[in-house]
């Protein structure tokens, strides 16, 4: 049986606009378990193939991404800047310029 926070969390994934990130944790609360954001991440390693989940659109609390290099961390880095997200040098975004806020 497929829990309501999972379904909320795959709609929310699914609305995230192109150049625009949010981190696992504000995912989790807008689907309702603010301490859920390990979840999310589950929920995107199992599920990202099947629901077509714009996985690289989630990002860390600090605005980085979560992979380390050479286990998806350069594909991730790629997908962004393809949308605009850009990167300073210590691998971050402009999380205030590229977060996005679903439900405030």
């Amino acid at each position: 049986m497929v829990s309501s926070f999972y379904i909320r969390a795959i709609e929310i994934i699914k609305k995230i606009p192109e150049g625009k990130v949010v981190t696992y944790g504000q995912i989790a609360k807008y689907a309702g378990n603010p301490r859920g954001s390990r979840q999310i991440a589950r929920i995107l390693h199992s599920s990202s193939e099947k629901h077509e989940l714009l996985w690289h659109r989630v990002v860390n609390s600090k605005g980085k991404i979560s992979f380390k290099p050479g286990c998806g961390f350069e594909l991730q880095k790629s997908l962004l800047e393809s949308e605009g997200v850009i990167f300073d040098k210590d691998k971050k975004n402009n999380f205030v310029k590229y977060s996005w806020k679903p439900f405030d």
